[in-house]
């Protein structure tokens, strides 16, 4: 074990050792970990702190040091950041940011205020969340719910540059954080329910100006794909790759949204980032593989041309989108040193790929209670080599339109959504929240207008049957051998973001709204707090005159707790959801509060 930390510590060594190649202030504030500058803690998005002032021995001793509110009553997702003396938190819709003095005892220095147009909150699919802020060059950046892309000076507050990324009467809105690379600011889009054709842009850092944009599906020079030199599973992907995989121009409104998280490779100089489900979630009606929606890019930051990609479920029958975080670590698999990066798909299966080349070295089931596909094929000599073995009992598209395809696990929110997951390097593994839930789905036919509902199907949801009972799992997992190492399990999804520290230990919330902290080698609880509301944020740790504290998020909502957050009673509303999570009105009620945690002095 002390070789396989040694191992890992080095490697992290090698992967954060080339600033000159990547952002050089967002590099060397990463390195700091009194601060926090990024939603993903760092641009290999671990999420893992070396501080360790707060550790498995005295956990147990954590107390409130101060509370925030926001003032706003819908789910808080992402976490505050902190540079210096300074902590900036932001709200859902409409998008508030504050920036308090932690010299002053939270003190508001400043506050931005949108004001945007209560129209775009029924474009937003899921809630009206927003995963955070991020920072570089005395700049805080803010991706708006409108697409508003705004750069904040970080003493003032005042806007030095706006952009708009989308248009909202489209179905075009925003719920992602943003990523700082070099001199770009790298920012998605969301709309999948509503047949947008997704992208990824970089704007100039300095300027807002636009570098350039990648779409997720149509032609080669929309979606940037070099033919011979973008390789899928070591293979040119070839000319017209995604076209050939849609029935006429159905790539234009194909979804494939991109608002989860972005990792970044500084020796590699790769980006990489998730696209999601295609339109409509209505199979039948858009046939072939859908290229290149459900898939991980790997991209130059510079050009935005791919180097590789490869799609985890093509002809998505199921709304597995595959924006969760791609985590970059490196390890040994086979006994050989591998750049690896790991990700924990809607799907129900754990990748592991070489990061540099795009080859596929594991997947499989980080819940036992996956069953629309029995395994993905590993036999690179196979036809099917990449892709699940899908069970026809679980296909909405064998089973056809207007029929309720039922048990299928995992439901249409995954096994995992974009709660991310923590690596830590002192024990190898990875820690991550999931949902324990499966669904009935009936499609049906649906027709385009821009800036409706482009959805065509109806779920149910509700847990995994013949298990615990509960509809969530909190697991630590080896993504060497893709295999469950401990695994927790909870009475609702765990919706909140996981961290790991150099404490040994392990945090993450709960909907109910407990944050959990938890040994990291053996998963026992080894603290647990309520807060004001459920969380779905994600918990982050910082320093503050040599003295660290722990801080989350707390207030309900997400696509979990849609009902609760937008008070809907319909058991199909919220794409099956509010059904689904009912029993959460008797265990929380909506809120917007920042909860810090210290040691007592």
């Amino acid at each position: 074990m002390k070789k396989l930390i040694l191992l890992a510590g080095l490697a992290l060594s090698a992967l954060f050792g080339t600033a000159a190649s990547a952002n050089d202030d967002v590099m060397k504030l990463t390195q700091d970990p009194n601060q926090w500058v990024l939603q993903t803690g760092d641009y290999a998005n671990q999420r893992y702190s070396k501080l360790d002032q707060i550790n498995a021995g005295n956990v147990g001793k954590l107390q409130v040091a101060w509370t925030f509110s926001t003032g706003v009553l819908r789910g808080h997702e992402g976490s505050p950041l902190v540079v210096g003396n300074i902590m900036y938190v932001h709200a859902p819709f409409p998008n508030t940011v504050f920036a308090l003095d932690l010299d002053n005892d939270g003190k508001i220095i400043w506050k931005y205020e949108p004001k945007q147009d209560p129209n775009v909150i029924p474009v937003m699919c899921c809630d009206t969340v927003n995963r955070g802020l991020a920072y570089a060059e005395g700049k805080v950046f803010l991706h708006q719910a409108d697409t508003t892309v705004v750069a904040l000076d970080a003493k003032t507050g005042k806007v030095l540059w706006s952009v708009k990324n989308g248009d909202p009467s489209k179905g075009e809105t925003n719920t992602a954080t943003v990523m700082p690379v070099k001199d770009k600011l790298l920012v998605g889009i969301s709309g999948g329910e509503f047949g947008v054709q997704c992208h990824v842009t970089a704007y100039d850092m300095a300027t807002g100006k636009m570098a350039w944009r990648a779409y997720s599906e149509g032609p080669d020079d929309q979606i940037l794909l070099d033919p011979v030199k973008t390789t899928s599973l070591g293979k040119p992907v070839g000319a017209d790759s995604s076209l050939k995989t849609w029935q006429g121009d159905q790539w234009k409104t194909g979804g494939g949204c991109t608002w989860g998280w972005y990792s970044y490779d500084p020796k590699l100089n790769l980006v990489y980032y998730g696209s999601g489900n295609p339109s409509t979630w209505n199979p039948k009606q858009r046939p072939g593989d859908n290229k290149w929606s459900m898939t991980i890019f790997a991209r130059d930051p510079d050009t935005g041309v791919a180097k590789w990609v490869y799609q985890m479920t093509p002809h998505d029958e199921w709304d597995y989108d595959g924006i969760n975080e791609m985590v970059l670590v490196d390890q040994k698999i086979d006994g050989k040193d591998r750049n690896l990066l790991v990700h924990f798909d809607r799907n129900g299966f754990g990748y592991t790929l070489d990061r540099a080349t795009g080859e596929l070295l594991v997947a499989e089931k980080f819940d036992p209670a996956v069953n629309w596909a029995t395994k993905v094929d590993m036999d690179p000599k196979s036809a099917t080599y990449g892709r699940p073995q899908v069970v026809a009992q679980y296909s909405t598209e064998h089973n056809g339109e207007d029929t309720n395809s039922k048990g299928i696990c995992p439901a249409a929110l995954g096994t995992k959504d974009q709660q991310p997951s923590a690596f830590s390097p002192r024990t190898g593994l990875f820690y991550v929240p999931t949902n324990h839930v499966c669904m009935d789905y009936e499609p049906f036919r649906v027709s385009y207008t821009p800036g409706q509902p482009y959805v065509g199907a109806t779920l149910s949801m509700y847990p995994a049957p013949n298990s615990h009972g509960g509809m969530g799992n909190f697991i630590a997992w080896d993504a060497t051998k893709g295999k469950i190492v401990w695994s927790l399990p909870e009475q609702f999804s765990v919706w909140s973001g996981a961290l790991a520290t150099a404490g040994d230990i392990v945090f993450y919330g709960t909907l109910e709204g407990y944050l959990k902290a938890v040994d990291a080698k053996t998963g026992k609880e080894l603290y647990r707090f309520k807060t004001a509301s459920g969380i779905i944020g994600n918990v982050m740790t910082y320093t503050h005159k040599g003295k660290q504290y722990v801080a989350v998020l707390s207030g309900v909502g997400g696509w979990a707790g849609i009902g609760l957050a937008a008070g809907l009673t319909d058991p199909n509303a919220g794409l099956g959801a509010v059904g689904g999570y009912a029993a959460l009105n008797s265990y929380t009620a909506l809120g917007g509060q920042l909860t810090v945690f210290a040691l007592p002095n």
